[in-house]
């Protein structure tokens, strides 16, 4: 028999809950990998920012391994009838509707989605390293948080919506809380410069680096987080399975659901969904997050398989000479990146396909306010304390609060 997932059960767990706990772990995980990066580059000097890079996104490799273990020893399912089950979701969700009914797998359909996908992460957080090397790193920080606002913008003129007040207001208190924090704390501190391989997402409280190609380097990190913003929103139109929460609860994924199925597609029975995979003892609809941390495992083995040929070529140009770390403590703390990252990078995929790209950008933001309290706590104390940091936190923590709250008026 089809082992099947009953959605009535499943949904109220996956839209509340769960998703909490992979946010609250998300969250968590940013702040481990965003601090133990500031300590291997400042403390440990070990600069090598895009080694780094390559190693976290490479370790992404991981997560779907992982995850298949912990079902395997958390549930009756065998690691077989996961996969079958994740085969039949796969295969129904990238074979065109007015296709055949499908029994083949879609390699080509899923090379090129991985392939994609691959670029959409990359390129942004590439674009990110070289604008930091140019600008100011309070304007390329406030610049890329922006990301959230371009998600919503891009959902607006993409499906031709009206504009909704809550969630604009919601954005837009984002972008100014974001504003406020990383220049409130750049105006009231000289702290040394932000390490060049430091997230996106941090807390910049450096006005000592002198850039030299600001226009540059701030147009690089706009397009950058415009690219970010259009990754997220495809993500969720292309990647993200059809039984995820938001396609069937928010109107904004509910119209392209809706235009891209089939009739007879939406009715498929137990008989048809065996048919697909030609056994019938698969696991589907996939337990919650199989499916993007396949994808978010498939990535980190495109990183590794192919972002290691700008190694040697940086080593040549003395851009970035090559160095394995120097000693244990070293090598301890770059894994303590990759593990934070990971998990970080698992669950915001995760969380786009259940929440979508606009709160989930949005609630991503509050790694600022976590990032302020952990500097108070385990760096300059108080010290780290503006008004204007205290305002911008509290404006992030408002606008997500408003997400929340609508997202949970249209799932009642």
């Amino acid at each position: 028999m089809l082992a099947r997932n009953d959605p009535s059960l499943a949904m109220p767990q996956v839209a509340g809950g769960l998703a909490v706990v992979v946010f609250i772990f998300t969250l968590l995980a940013f702040v481990v990998e965003s601090q133990l990066t500031q300590y291997v580059q400042t403390n440990l000097q070990y600069r090598h920012p895009f080694f780094l890079f390559y190693i976290v996104h490479s370790t992404f490799s991981l997560i779907f391994p992982l995850h298949l273990l912990y079902l395997k020893a958390t549930t009756q399912h065998s690691v077989a009838s996961l996969l079958k089950g994740l085969s039949i979701a796969i295969t129904k969700h990238l074979t065109p509707r007015n296709a055949p009914q499908p029994h083949r797998f879609p390699r080509a359909a899923f090379t090129k989605l991985v392939s994609l996908m691959t670029i959409g992460v990359t390129y942004p957080g590439l674009l990110w390293f070289a604008a930091v090397s140019l600008a100011s790193v309070g304007d390329v920080t406030a610049i890329w948080n922006t990301n959230a606002f371009f998600a919503y913008l891009i959902s607006v003129r993409l499906f031709k919506l009206k504009w909704e007040v809550r969630k604009l207001i919601a954005v837009s208190l984002a972008t100014l809380g974001t504003i406020a924090v990383v220049y409130g704390g750049a105006s009231a501190s000289e702290a040394d410069p932000k390490p060049a391989s430091a997230s996106p997402h941090d807390v910049v409280t450096s006005t000592t680096f002198k850039p030299s190609a600001p226009l540059l380097g701030n147009l690089l990190t706009l397009i950058a987080s415009f690219g970010y913003g259009l990754y997220q929103v495809l993500y969720k139109i292309y990647a993200a399975l059809p039984t995820d929460p938001e396609v069937t609860s928010d109107s904004l994924y509910r119209q392209l659901s809706e235009d891209d199925a089939e009739p007879e597609e939406t009715e498929m029975g137990a008989n048809e969904h065996a048919s697909l995979s030609g056994e019938e003892d698969a696991v589907y609809p996939p337990p919650f997050g199989l499916h993007p941390n396949l994808l978010t495992s498939v990535i980190g083995l495109c990183t590794f398989f192919v972002l290691w040929i700008p190694l040697p070529i940086l080593h040549m140009t003395g851009l970035e000479p090559f160095a394995l770390p120097p000693n244990m403590h070293t090598a301890l703390s770059i894994f303590g990146i990759a593990f934070g990252g990971m998990v970080f990078n698992a669950g915001f995929m995760v969380l786009l396909g259940v929440w979508g790209p606009i709160i989930t950008s949005v609630g991503n933001l509050l790694t600022i306010v976590l990032m302020l309290i952990s500097d108070i706590i385990f760096g300059s104390g108080l010290e780290s304390i503006t008004l204007w940091s205290l305002l911008g936190s509290g404006v992030i923590v408002v606008a997500f609060g408003i997400l929340a709250y609508d997202m949970f008026t249209k799932g009642r």
